[in-house]
């Protein structure tokens, strides 16, 4: 399936809860289950992303958009956990712009961007515009609901072919980062928000939000996946 632009599909689709597995669901992260918003302009993709994700006891698909712009909508309003994102879309809000605007609000939803484009342009927008993680349309189906529960719990998702990729690109002399730095970075890469980081280590979370600044400068990065992912790269911190 491809990303060719269509346009002409529904407004929103409000999901009916899974079946009845006859078991108790799997707790989510934060408990309860993992709320998702698909958004795809093909109402194919849609309709086999909905079936196959709903056979997990711990997903709820709650909606399902055609737009970047209804996605950017819906996922504050509905509160949910992960949006799955695609890159290009009909009208004039692409992917990127509105994983930006999602992931900029308190509270934010993570981004799992689900894509046919591998190009290094691609995941590099998709990724410093906030997104948890990157995958490829053509995975399995367990690799699909693996990465949902991991960036449901707030890290870093990314398809095999996708890290590869980063880690040739970011193949250069390690950056020398400091202790503290690292101590950051390792619970960024552990899902931590900077007020926990803050409590954990003691520090205020000005001070943890001026790591980051000198970690991202270091690494020539613009965000916290990108970060873990190039410190991974270069051997900095180990997953």
């Amino acid at each position: 399936m491809t990303d060719a632009p269509h346009s002409g599909d529904p407004v929103a689709h409000t999901g009916a809860p899974a079946p009845d597995t006859g078991s108790p669901a799997p707790a989510a992260p934060g408990g309860g289950r993992i709320r998702l918003l698909l958004a795809d302009d093909h109402p194919v993709v849609r309709a086999g992303l909905r079936a196959v994700l709903e056979t997990e006891p711990d997903f709820e698909v709650v909606a399902d958009v055609a737009t970047a712009e209804e996605s950017v909508a819906l996922a504050a309003r509905l509160g949910v956990d992960v949006v799955l994102m695609d890159l290009q879309f009909g009208g004039e809000m692409r992917g990127p712009r509105a994983t930006a605007e999602i992931t900029a609000r308190d509270g934010a939803p993570r981004v799992l961007v689900l894509t046919t484009y591998d190009t290094d342009a691609d995941i590099l927008a998709a990724i410093e515009a906030g997104a948890t993680g990157y995958l490829l349309k053509d995975a399995p189906p367990e690799e699909l609901a693996a990465a949902v529960r991991t960036a449901a719990a707030g890290k870093s998702a990314l398809a095999p072919a996708v890290a590869l990729r980063l880690m040739d690109r970011m193949r250069a002399p390690a950056a020398a980062l400091s202790r503290r730095e690292t101590e950051v970075l390792r619970l960024v890469a552990d899902g931590l928000s900077n007020a926990q980081i803050s409590k954990q280590l003691f520090l205020s979370q000005a001070t943890v939000k001026s790591h980051l600044v000198h970690i991202y400068t270091k690494l020539g990065v613009d965000s916290r996946t990108s970060a873990v992912a190039a410190a991974t790269a270069q051997g900095l911190i180990r997953r």
